[in-house]
């Protein structure tokens, strides 16, 4: 069971607004589709999108109701994706802040990316008279906060807001279920060829395709296989290889997601974010 807890922090640190220069706005949209030649036809997805499609059960239409990890893994997604995008940084390191939890979440650039959830983040991040840091952003934007005031800061309806944009490219349908005492919104798989085409580059990146280094590693890979671990979706990645390859998938993501965040980040600026929502999700 995965939970962010508050924890009050010192404000420091200010947001800067600089605007992402025309190479990081290229290597922003790079990122939307840049895993495999082969797959240039692939309908583009946001990482939220993907960790929600790899939550849903494809029939009935929504998330496990014992899954109570896929909201704050989510709001993880929304950071890593805007770090990607060229509207968001961490802080550099300092004698006092060294620790990627302790460093704040600069704004970059509040041009808008085009996508709702996103730029409804990007409004909260520039709107906050201090910075705060990663594990402090997913809280707020989980709504796990007791301060009253900061309440605010909450997304509201995030996984119906997702499941309507696959929905709007056509991966997912939209139904009504009655489940006895009420009737739910449903949002059952429509295009199956674009969630098995995601399972498949997954499951490759950890077999077929593995580098045993993260870094040599694709960043949006990377970042869906710590957000899928997150959203404790993971197992439905894995699920469909045979006994022999799935332990091998399972212990090689073991071992990738039993890093050190701090090391790895010092590693590579490009994926430091990514490091950073991993470090959270451990404290946690």
């Amino acid at each position: 069971m995965t939970t962010l807890t508050h924890r009050s922090r010192r404000a420091e640190g200010r947001s800067t607004d600089r605007k992402p220069t025309g190479e990081e706005d290229a290597a922003a949209d790079r990122d939307l589709n840049d895993e495999d030649p082969d797959d240039s036809k692939d309908i583009r997805l946001t990482l939220m999108e993907e960790v929600l499609l790899l939550g849903l059960k494809d029939k009935e239409g929504y998330t496990s109701f014992w899954n109570d990890c896929i909201s704050s893994g989510l709001r993880g997604g929304i950071l890593i994706e805007l770090a990607f995008r060229g509207r968001i940084r961490l802080e550099p390191p300092s004698m006092r802040k060294k620790r990627l939890l302790e460093r704040k979440v600069l704004l970059k650039s509040d041009a808008p990316t085009g996508d709702v959830l996103l730029d409804e983040t990007l409004r909260h991040i520039k709107a906050t008279e201090a910075a705060e840091s990663v594990q402090t952003w997913i809280e707020l934007l989980t709504g796990e906060t007791w301060n009253p005031f900061k309440l605010q800061y909450q997304l509201r309806n995030v996984r119906e807001r997702v499941a309507k944009a696959l929905v709007e490219k056509g991966i997912l349908t939209t139904e009504k279920q009655n489940f006895l005492l009420f009737d739910m919104t449903t949002h059952p798989v429509s295009n199956g060829t674009e969630k098995q085409r995601l399972v498949r580059r997954l499951q490759e990146s950890v077999l077929e395709r593995w580098v045993n280094d993260p870094h040599r590693m694709d960043r949006r890979t990377l970042a869906l296989l710590v957000l899928a671990h997150s959203s404790d979706v993971l197992e439905n990645v894995f699920a469909s290889l045979a006994d022999d390859k799935y332990d091998v998938a399972m212990n090689r993501t073991k071992d990738l997601l039993d890093m050190d965040p701090e090391v790895e980040a010092a590693k590579a600026k490009g994926t430091e974010m990514v490091w950073a929502v991993l470090a959270a999700f451990n404290k946690s």
